[in-house]
């Protein structure tokens, strides 16, 4: 985890945080894993490192990356080509099909949101392999936390989408009056039909981004 990995934008405003106790202590833990991590070390940070802190306009916040094989490369939710889509994201794909009468996407891949401004933070940005959760509270949820600080005090008009209790709470201190919080149940078969389906997230974020003057985002994948 070296911080010259670190888009430039974002090294200036948090490559601070690497020089504190609980990021030292967070890089000396995963040297010490002796099971396989995820994603792989150069793509820990691809959610910053794709959507630059000026061009953010959309922040999607997961939980932790995916424990599979294959599946994590460093953006909620998203998974690398030709990988199968996880349950989640395929409830994502049916409202946004739904939402914006889109095809469903043959990629599970999410870069081209990624690259419009839609920052796909994960709280936690690594994972033990088949332990989801495995790498909770051991520093990163605070380095997290302040990349939503930095965005919530130094940017205006985001759209922060938080779904499920989890997100919500870890976004409960963004300013409203100075952006856009779309909250709703998370897109997982446990809980998506307690409100995410028919949530219509995508056209929600669009029209505000619209409203605000800000270009929309072109949710088609291939």
């Amino acid at each position: 985890m070296i911080k010259k990995q670190l888009e430039n934008s974002w090294l200036q405003r948090i490559g601070s945080e690497f020089d504190l106790d609980y990021m030292i202590q967070l890089n000396q833990f995963l040297l010490s894993e002796k099971s396989i991590i995820y994603p792989e070390s150069q793509k820990i940070f691809q959610a910053l490192n794709e959507t630059p802190f000026e061009k953010v306009k959309v922040v999607i916040l997961g939980q932790d990356p995916y424990h599979g094989p294959g599946q994590a490369h460093g953006l909620s939710f998203s998974v690398p080509d030709q990988v199968a889509k996880p349950p989640s994201l395929l409830n994502i794909f049916k409202e946004l099909q739904s939402d914006l009468s889109l095809p469903m996407p043959k990629t599970g891949n999410l870069s081209p949101w990624a690259q419009q401004g839609v920052l796909l933070l994960n709280s936690v940005l690594t994972v033990r392999q088949s332990l989801p959760g495995s790498h909770q509270n051991q520093g990163w949820e605070k380095f997290t936390d302040k990349i939503i600080t930095v965005l919530n005090q130094e940017r205006q008009n985001l759209v922060f989408v938080l779904w499920g209790a989890y997100a919500q709470k870890k976004g409960a201190y963004i300013d409203s009056n100075r952006h856009f919080i779309l909250q709703s149940s998370h897109p997982s078969p446990l809980s998506s039909y307690r409100g995410f389906f028919g949530s219509r997230p995508f056209s929600k974020i669009n029209e505000y981004l619209v409203k605000t003057h800000q270009a929309p985002i072109d949710w088609r994948l291939s």
